[in-house]
């Protein structure tokens, strides 16, 4: 279960504007990677926070209809909240990791506070100028990095049905553009949209793109 252990670490090295970050969406075969950045007040990570963030985890674990309650929350109550990501055609050009790692230095660069450390759930960002720590399973294990990937899942979420209503037949709201069974009938039926991931091998020993 995410706390402020990490934090406390930190902000017992003197730093105090502390931004979680994590994405969503990395394995998916649709759409962009949607990675997000939360500056909790410090004076929840010294003291008290507010109730609902006894709740705050990993949003893979969380129902989507409290994960859309704890990210209204985040964002009322958070010091800063951004977003950024990488587009379908960037993680074809890039490759998924460093598509990834881009979203995240987006998102990190829209906060309109300049956090002084940055907790990154997994490995720390590439030649990045901002002190940092990467924490694997950070999203179960702080409760900065677990309201980042909350927001960013909500976000996701969103876009996916925004999208599902322009490409019919992909199932997008309800598979979030992951590789699902239906999913695949529906590739191998329709053909890929221009959105879906060319790079990505979309179903085993065979490729759809040619």
């Amino acid at each position: 279960m995410a706390d402020f252990e990490i934090e406390k670490s930190f902000f017992e090295r003197g730093y105090r504007l502390i931004a979680g970050v994590d994405e969503v969406g990395r394995g998916s075969l649709f759409g962009p990677v949607v990675a997000t950045a939360v500056i909790l007040p410090f004076a929840w990570i010294s003291g008290e926070g507010p109730v609902w963030l006894g709740q705050t985890n990993d949003s893979k674990l969380l129902s989507p209809g409290k994960r859309m309650e704890l990210a209204r929350f985040i964002r009322a109550q958070a010091l800063a909240v951004a977003s950024g990501f990488s587009t379908s055609l960037e993680i074809d050009q890039q490759n998924i990791f460093r598509a990834s790692q881009e979203a995240m230095k987006r998102a990190v660069a829209r906060l309109p506070i300049a956090p002084d450390f940055v907790l990154v759930d997994g490995f720390e960002i590439r030649d990045y100028p901002l002190a940092q720590k990467g924490i694997p399973g950070g999203d179960r294990k702080s409760y900065s990095i677990a309201a980042a990937s909350i927001v960013a899942k909500v976000l996701r979420d969103r876009m996916m049905t925004q999208y599902d209503r322009r490409y019919r037949g992909y199932g997008l709201g309800r598979n979030k553009g992951y590789g699902t069974e239906a999913h695949f009938r529906a590739l191998e039926g329709l053909g890929p949209t221009p959105l879906h991931r060319k790079s990505f091998k979309l179903q085993a020993e065979k490729k759809l793109f040619s």
